[in-house]
């Protein structure tokens, strides 16, 4: 898993759920993609486990609809999902390699009782001709839009890069041995794999659609969809820290919020305005960035807006390096543990978010590189143990509300490290990541994502009304 890129952990998709609607959604279309040119009368997808159990909440049925629609998660025209899938819901017709296929999403997408032995997140695509299974297919839904083909090996190509990393040691070393920044070690990975233009143009187009996705949660109003009724908070909140002030543009609202004050408790409002706004535009499958997951996807953007905005001396080049280490601190809880709440409970994803956003901060507030890996194992030996409820399947209760927390932990930990003296820190990367995974598989399956236990369990009015 070396070759694992910062482009990887962050993606651009669609809402709500990066392992419950990206990872289906891709399977969908690598599904799609792969079938032999034969007559096919039927698709039917099974969905298992947890993908069964909260999938509606998290559009898991839309995702493979729009999936073998032949839709991309990055360039879907998100203003236009419900059309497209209504249309779908009316002629129930696929046009796949030449075939008409007659394909009703109320009763060709099966929610199963069951769940799978390769994954917690398995679904399984399988063809008909003349009333016949034909060709099936097994995909795992590993997390953070990540999907594994199921009893098939992956016949990708190892990429050799110049600095092989695998734990947070492996990382320390290059850069001691370089005598560079973390930053450095890893955009020399990356340009390994792509040019340099090419990184920084991704780089660019990451950071533009974190900004986007906050710019729009910030003017949306409205009840959020699936049943709970939960209000949209953001775009309130942001006119009251405007106080009046008025925009046209989102240069224009940009621009406003430099000029905020820098007081606490406004800048305070202003990083939970962010986490709130993305997450919010994530749960009405808006566009957004993975960090590393869509649950998890509002900490990173807070964070770094946090920096830009409000932090004396940003720059441009802070931003680079901040995602290129937070990108990397993910590749390493995703090698090392897991990305995905159904495996390790939302500290797997809240956690890790929060863990990259303090590792990114501190690079880019002028950190070592062991300051830097003191701040992502702060991050996340605080979020140790934390489960994965969400009330009615959804990724809204507590979910959205987490964001801000994750990301109002991760601004403490690089305090504390650029503070610290990590000569004197008892704990490192490697050995919170160690027991993160530890957490994971002593953690009961009913807080990992299935809506059996926790906050899930104890609203079950909430849960009767989606």
């Amino acid at each position: 898993m070396t070759s694992i890129s910062i482009f990887d952990i962050f993606k651009v998709g669609v809402g709500p759920s990066s392992s419950h609607t990206i990872g289906p959604w891709k399977a969908a279309v690598d599904f799609a993609n792969s079938l032999p040119k034969e007559p096919i009368d039927r698709i039917e997808v099974l969905l298992y486990g947890s993908l069964s159990k909260t999938g509606k909440g998290h559009a898991t049925d839309a995702a493979v609809q729009l999936g073998l629609l032949g839709h991309a998660t990055e360039t879907v025209d998100t203003t236009r999902l419900d059309e497209y899938l209504t249309e779908l819901k009316e002629n129930m017709v696929l046009e796949l390699n030449g075939n008409i296929i007659i394909f009703n999403p109320q009763t060709d997408v099966v929610y199963t009782d069951e769940s799978h032995d390769a994954h917690p997140n398995t679904l399984v695509f399988t063809t008909y001709a003349n009333g016949k299974p034909t060709c099936s297919r097994s995909y795992a839904s590993v997390g953070g839009g990540f999907i594994q083909r199921i009893g098939e090996e992956d016949k990708e190509e190892e990429v050799k890069l110049p600095f092989p990393i695998e734990t947070g040691k492996d990382l320390l070393n290059h850069v001691l041995k370089k005598g560079v920044s973390i930053a450095a070690i890893v955009m020399q990975n990356e340009i390994s794999m792509r040019s340099l233009s090419q990184v920084e143009d991704d780089l660019s187009l990451i950071y533009e659609t974190m900004k986007t996705s906050v710019y729009r949660g910030c003017i949306t109003e409205g009840i959020l969809p699936g049943g709970l009724n939960v209000k949209r908070r953001a775009a309130a909140m942001s006119r009251e820290l405007l106080t009046g002030r008025r925009y046209r543009t989102q240069k224009g609202w940009e621009k406003l919020v430099r000029k905020s004050s820098r007081d606490f408790n406004t800048i305070n409002k202003w990083i939970s305005c962010f986490a709130l706004a993305v997450n919010e535009e994530n749960a009405a499958m808006g566009r957004i960035v993975t960090s590393p997951t869509n649950g998890a996807a509002g900490v990173v953007p807070a964070v770094i807006l946090y920096y830009d905005y409000f932090v004396d001396k940003s720059s441009a080049l802070g931003i680079e390096d901040f995602l290129c280490v937070a990108g990397e601190i993910g590749s390493l809880f995703k090698k090392g543990a897991t990305i995905s709440a159904a495996v390790g409970g939302c500290q797997a994803e809240i956690g890790v978010s929060s863990a990259m956003a303090a590792g990114g901060l501190t690079q880019a507030m002028g950190g070592t590189a062991q300051q830097v890996l003191m701040a992502a194992e702060i991050a996340m030996e605080h979020h140790l143990g934390l489960t994965c409820d969400p009330i009615g399947g959804l990724v809204q209760i507590p979910c959205i509300e987490r964001n801000a927390m994750g990301a109002m932990k991760a601004i403490t930990a690089a305090n504390l490290a650029l503070s610290g003296d990590p000569r004197y820190s008892k704990v490192d990367i490697d050995t919170v990541i160690q027991t993160m995974w530890d957490t994971a598989m002593a953690m009961n399956g009913k807080f990992k994502e299935t809506s059996e236990g926790g906050l899930a369990f104890n609203l079950p009015v909430a849960l009767a009304d989606c």
